[in-house]
């Protein structure tokens, strides 16, 4: 072995899944102490070549060597014994344990009739949160964490199990921009003692911030590898979707209808206060702010996911009553939530059962589902929305992510709402499905939809929405028309009012 072998060397490494080939013959070198990008569109093939090192999935065929020596990655357990940590796109933990609990999952050598040491445990738990920068309670259950503070302790984990490879897909999606920072310091440090990072992301800005090289996927094949000055962001866009990209901008109106939605004095101690707005049929209004503003909170409220205390909640100008989900479907309203993996799909059900999901009474008037009318709708769902798959009846965890996100929009637009709340509808969607996403919102409120987007991405809210409300801290701090919404007056009303003042000092 030499100091310049690569820690792990792939060759030939293909994979399909029934008939559909998602990689094939990549070669690719990832060397010690770098930050190595893998960039390309959803299913291109970036998250399938990262779950093979991980052990999630086993190559249909060819070879990996790690330190020189050919290895079988035959699961995610015998990936860790080898130092190879993936730290997924959606957090996975086991929600009624304490964040210290998950911490250690899977490092206990004592045997059957070994002790926990609890003390100890939390300890470590505590020093790691420390290194992290984040305030988080490690003896709380993970259940009720924000998805900011689950992708936290997930990256605990990694530092935690000292790999020598650290997979992290997507993992900034859900940060603010100071966690974003605490982040790419970690990396960094971790480049510099020597590991080796694979950083998956959508995000240019963060790529050619943190990566020393870029490998780019498209259609399953491995298209180029180099380093990340000696691209553009023209170059990595064309060879991700092998065309130039067009900048969107959300086209005029000819026309704002009536009030479809009006929501007044809505609070929840502790969560948000006094929340009061409108969205008018055919308009776009952006919701955003600092993760942890109240912003998914409110949404859930509106549809009944978690009712506030008081205010009042208005529906083409109908004063209702929303304590349940199915309330908020039967008034027209629809919900896309953030949390695409917890609480968008049903990860072992099939596309079309995904699909049909919201439709009930459609499907099965009399109690029993007619399955043809429900592949019907799913056909004409997945032809509307152009969504990839192999089949009506895979599973829609096997999907990409942007896949899964049309069909998550697609099961809400078979209801035919009049009101489309969307929370960071494009999380973890590349460049080219975004375009794809842009242009349906554009088509669903041109068509007399009012919609709600929730949205972390600055240059999103600004290129889509008609007005921009900004939250700060359970409460909403601006309502900013089109014409004077910019990055600065957006995020001058997004910064807790305590920050503000200290820079104003």
């Amino acid at each position: 072995m030499t100091d310049t072998m690569p820690l792990i060397s792939a060759r030939g490494i293909s994979k399909h899944f029934a008939a559909i080939d998602v990689l094939r013959d990549v070669d690719l070198d990832l060397q010690r102490g770098e930050i190595h990008a893998l960039l390309g569109e959803n299913g291109a093939g970036k998250s399938t070549f990262a779950k093979i090192l991980a052990g999630v999935h086993r190559p249909s065929r060819g070879t990996i060597t790690m330190n020189g020596e050919t290895v079988d990655i035959l699961n995610p357990i015998v990936a860790q014994k080898l130092g190879i940590t993936l730290i997924h796109q959606e957090p996975i933990s086991f929600p009624d344990l304490s964040v210290a609990e998950n911490l250690v999952l899977g490092r206990g050598d004592g045997g059957w009739f070994a002790r926990v040491p609890w003390s100890q445990m939390t300890r470590d738990a505590r020093e790691l949160m420390d290194l992290l920068g984040v305030r988080i309670d490690v003896t709380k259950p993970m259940r009720g964490l924000s998805i900011a503070d689950q992708q936290m302790v997930e990256i605990a984990r990694a530092l935690a199990s000292d790999s020598r490879l650290i997979i992290m897909d997507e993992p900034t999606a859900p940060l603010t921009p100071k966690e974003v920072e605490t982040l790419f310091g970690i990396a960094r440090r971790l480049r510099d003692e020597g590991r080796t990072i694979i950083f998956i992301s959508h995000r240019l800005e963060e790529v050619r911030a943190l990566c020393d090289r870029v490998t780019i996927f498209r259609d399953g094949n491995k298209i180029a590898t180099d380093t990340i000055g000696n691209l553009t962001d023209a170059d990595i866009i064309r060879l991700m979707i092998g065309r130039p990209l067009k900048e969107f901008r959300h086209k005029a109106r000819a026309e704002i209808g009536d009030i479809a939605l009006k929501v007044e004095g809505l609070t929840l101690p502790g969560v948000f206060h006094d929340i009061s707005f409108e969205v008018r049929k055919g308009e776009i209004v952006g919701l955003g702010g600092l993760v942890g503003a109240g912003r998914t909170d409110v949404a859930r409220a509106i549809f009944g996911v978690a009712p506030a205390t008081s205010g009042t909640v208005t529906v083409a100008g109908k004063r209702v009553s929303i304590t349940e989900p199915a309330q908020a479907i039967d008034l027209g309203l629809a919900f896309v939530p953030e949390d695409r993996a917890a609480a968008g799909i049903f990860r072992t059900l099939s596309v079309e059962e995904n699909i049909s999901a919201a439709v009930p009474k459609q499907i099965a008037p009399t109690g029993f589902i007619r399955r043809a009318v429900e592949k019907a709708l799913a056909q004409e769902s997945v032809r509307k929305l152009s969504i990839k798959l192999a089949s009506l009846r895979q599973p829609i965890g096997e999907l990409s992510g942007g896949n899964q996100q049309k069909a998550i929009l697609a099961r809400w637009l078979l209801t035919n709402p009049s009101v489309l709340i969307l929370d960071e509808p494009t999380r973890g969607i590349d460049i080219g499905v975004k375009a794809e996403f842009y242009d349906m919102i554009g088509d669903l409120a041109a068509s007399g939809r009012a919609i709600l987007l929730i949205s972390s991405e600055l240059p999103e809210l600004l290129a889509l929405c008609d007005r921009i409300l900004v939250m700060s801290e359970g409460r909403l701090t601006a309502d900013i028309a089109r014409a004077e919404a910019t990055q600065e007056t957006i995020m001058s009303a997004a910064v807790p009012r305590t920050a503000r003042a200290g820079v104003a000092a």
